[in-house]
């Protein structure tokens, strides 16, 4: 299964791509989460966490370590990691993902950022956001996908 060819000199195109990778995260019924991963993901594409939550830095420090990045590989490890976040964050009602500007290329044909922004559910307000740095292969899925949180 392939995502659709995305142009990315089109717009509606990059829009699109925005929020169809929102979309995941808020999904609420697994099958069709499922999907959506294998649209969006290539099979043998990650995720990296590139700045860990504080718990984790905390115990790296700890030890005198640098906080490592925390990487899913696959469709498996990335369906338990958005199904961990919807569960911790979308399940109860109370906030949302969503894409605050479309998919924005950056280097050459196939890296692009995509930010987002968790909002309240009541009436739309910031509680948290970021920017993933996406690579895609040629049929348009991400190979790798670098998450960035902001603190």
């Amino acid at each position: 299964m392939t995502s659709p060819h995305i142009d990315l000199t089109d717009p509606t195109d990059l829009a699109d791509l925005a929020d169809r990778y929102t979309a995941v995260w808020n999904e609420p019924d697994a099958d069709r989460r499922h999907q959506r991963i294998t649209e969006l993901w290539a099979p043998a594409g990650r995720q990296v966490l590139v700045d860990p939550p504080e718990e984790v830095r905390a115990v790296a420090d700890h030890h005198q370590f640098l906080a490592p990045p925390l990487t899913v590989h696959g469709h498996d490890a990335l369906e338990a990691r958005v199904t961990r976040a919807y569960d911790n964050f979308i399940a109860a009602g109370e906030y949302a993902f969503v894409a605050s500007g479309p998919a924005t290329p950056l280097l050459g044909r196939h890296v692009l950022s995509l930010p987002w922004e968790m909002v309240t559910t009541a009436d739309g307000t910031h509680a948290g956001g970021g920017v993933n740095v996406v690579e895609l292969d040629e049929d348009g899925r991400i190979l790798v996908d670098y998450q960035f949180i902001e603190r």
